[in-house]
């Protein structure tokens, strides 16, 4: 179906439409550049270790998995800027950067009205939430600084990077706490394959390594409790005892394969199905039998065309708490059967870079692309202990050769949230 917009541009509405990745940024706990990142994951290295940041002797939690060596200035963000955005903005801005330059997209080569840009955050402004209020309680209302409020907001991230790039086409910032990242590719593939933009800078970034999250955490139990940064993300393990709160950004660019052809882009991998759904259950924890985490898997891997035989990779959720890892287990029993499920090379990269909440989604589908075109499983590192009720192959320890014919990237959001990106290596 060929629409006539008003603007005059073409759009063309056809489920048809190919979606490829040619473009990639990561701000992370393991490296803040592609290349960096990917060798750290293959190596098996690990970002966690004691918060540096900021005091913690009243905390209950001392480690995390912080971004290291960041310098806006090295991506481009000009001092001004740097003093005018959110951490959590920063990474964001850096990482897109990133995934622009590496794309080649520019306004020579794009409609401004064809670019959008769809990037989220589970928790948005936390450092600058945090610091304002602490200027209201001890100085008082007329020292807030009028920044407060677009520094802090969960939605600036894509509104900033909308204008540095002129992307005047969609712009839809996603908030599904874990799954934000996911979700904000997912949206971004269905828009471009339903012709809504010819290109989209997605991803999710987070900045949420202050003492008030780490208290809220903690306090519900929801995090690691471990003395020792190597035995605290236990994705599996039968030790495990929660999650590791991490920061960081991945972004990357989605684009109609016939618009990247045309150009000459570079294609890392072909965007082929997507799948959301929702627990309905518990405003925490994980709907216990797996089904509808399950389904969000079914919905991405039948969009893709996935046929029983084919050799699956999935990047999952993996978070290291008790309850997550043995609903993802039966979750992808019950996607693809238990005899399927055996087969399946599986990981969890939050062993080695933590929880980024916001931000996981967009840095483990940049792992996942990595995996899928390299043919390596990145390890699911101080996997030592597995629990027998977490009995599938999740590459402990060591990464392996594998050449997957599909990699699938989950996240598991609280609130039920549930989002499951497929992809496969471009089949020209």
């Amino acid at each position: 179906m060929l629409v006539i917009l008003s603007n005059g541009l073409q759009n063309v509405f056809d489920m048809g439409r190919r979606v490829v990745v040619t473009g990639m940024g990561v701000i992370s706990p393991v490296g803040n550049n592609l290349t960096d990142f990917w060798s750290s994951i293959k190596a098996g290295k690990c970002g966690i270790g004691l918060i540096e940041r900021f005091p913690t002797d009243n905390l209950l939690v001392k480690i995390a998995g912080e971004v290291k060596g960041f310098n806006p200035g090295d991506y481009g963000i000009d001092p001004p800027t740097a003093r005018k955005n959110d951490r959590y903005a920063l990474f964001a801005l850096a990482a897109a950067n990133q995934a622009m330059s590496a794309s080649g997209l520019n306004k020579e080569n794009i409609a401004p009205e064809r670019l959008g840009v769809y990037i989220g955050s589970g928790i948005g402004g936390m450092d600058t939430f945090v610091s304002e209020t602490t200027k209201l309680v001890q100085e008082g209302p007329k020292w807030v600084s009028p920044l407060f409020i677009p520094m802090m907001i969960s939605n600036i991230a894509s509104g900033n990077i909308a204008i540095e790039y002129d992307a005047r086409g969609v712009c839809l910032p996603i908030v599904t706490a874990c799954a934000t990242g996911t979700h904000s590719i997912g949206e971004a593939f269905r828009a471009v394959k339903h012709g809504y933009a010819d290109a989209i800078i997605c991803g999710g970034s987070e900045a949420a390594v202050s003492p008030l999250s780490i208290s809220g955490f903690a306090n519900s139990r929801a995090l690691s409790r471990s003395e020792d940064p190597l035995k605290a993300s236990l994705p599996f393990d039968i030790r495990r005892q929660g999650f590791v709160i991490a920061e960081g950004a991945g972004i990357v660019v989605l684009e109609e394969y016939n618009h990247a052809v045309a150009r000459g882009a570079k294609i890392y991998a072909e965007v082929c199905g997507y799948g959301n759904t929702c627990d309905a259950y518990h405003y925490t924890a994980p709907r216990p039998d797996g089904t509808t985490a399950a389904e969000a898997m079914r919905q991405a891997l039948e969009e893709a065309g996935y046929r029983k035989g084919e050799k699956l990779h999935i990047n999952a959720h993996g978070t290291g708490t008790p309850l997550n890892d043995k609903s993802e287990t039966l979750s992808i029993k019950l996607a693809v059967g238990e005899e399927e499920a055996r087969k399946v090379a599986i990981c969890s990269t939050k062993s080695m870079t933590g929880h980024m909440l916001g931000g996981a989604g967009g840095v483990e589908l940049v792992a996942a692309v990595m995996a899928l075109n390299e043919e390596i499983i990145p390890p699911t590192v101080g996997l030592m202990e597995p629990d027998p009720e977490c009995d599938l192959d999740y590459t402990p320890n060591t990464a392996r050769n594998f050449a997957a014919d599909i990699a699938l990237s989950n996240s598991l959001g609280f609130g039920g949230h549930n989002g499951c990106i497929a992809l496969r290596k471009m089949n020209l």
